[in-house]
């Protein structure tokens, strides 16, 4: 059942995208009193050749969709970039990508072009967002001239805001996920590190209800409210 559920994914995201003028696809949705309830995030996790965006590439992007607070199995992103020019030889035992994986991944332009398709312009959450932020705007840029700004919230930031007491020293995902009992099943693999951000999310967005955060500026005001505190505490 799950090689079937794999094998459809990977249907539904080959082939080319439905738009291949840039012009017709979702604008980003601007942020506001959306309830939280009613909203659907984009988790997002790249794979890359580095850690420096002004050098490195994008080789890899996972991501699943937080619908309506719950995690659909079938709403869900994962895709290699066929770039066999890029030097891997550093990286690869980090992510397990190799040359003849970059060799047959999906064409950059109709992976990006469909990811922008696929997130419909919706707010984007990542472990450590200004990372891959920074990442996928400058190929984006690059590869399509797109240079329409998303809605983006970092998780790394969202866990403390609502969980100050729950760790101590390190703060990583893998942290977070073990400190609440999660499994991610290939650690450094885009997709298996977006879905462990996405049930990280929901665990936060459970709490921030609780806490009477119901909606995204409600969320922005508190995430604001907790780097305040950090600074104020770093003083």
């Amino acid at each position: 059942m799950l090689d079937q559920f794999k094998n459809w994914i990977n249907g539904k995201l080959t082939g080319t995208a439905e738009h291949h003028d840039v012009a017709h696809l979702p604008p980003p949705k601007s942020a506001g009193g959306q309830h939280l309830d009613d909203l659907r995030f984009i988790v997002l996790d790249l794979e890359t050749t580095g850690l420096n965006p002004a050098k490195d590439k994008v080789i890899a992007i996972g991501a699943v969709a937080i619908d309506r607070m719950a995690i659909p199995l079938s709403d869900q992103f994962d895709l290699i970039l066929r770039r066999p020019e890029l030097d891997i030889r550093e990286t690869v035992l980090i992510h397990g990508i190799g040359p003849e994986a970059l060799t047959r991944g999906h064409e950059t332009q109709d992976a990006l072009l469909r990811l922008l398709e696929w997130m419909n312009g919706d707010p984007v959450l990542a472990f450590h967002s200004a990372f891959d932020r920074k990442f996928l705007e400058k190929a984006l840029r690059q590869q399509l001239n797109y240079s329409q700004t998303h809605t983006w919230l970092d998780v790394a930031e969202l866990m403390p805001a609502f969980f100050p007491h729950a760790l101590e020293g390190n703060k990583r995902l893998d942290n977070w996920a073990d400190h609440f009992g999660l499994e991610i099943s290939a650690r450094h693999h885009a997709a298996a590190d977006a879905l462990a951000t996405a049930e990280l999310s929901l665990i936060a967005f459970r709490e921030a209800r609780e806490q009477g955060v119901v909606t995204l500026d409600d969320l922005h005001q508190r995430l604001k409210y907790h780097q305040r505190l950090k600074t104020m505490r770093q003083l």
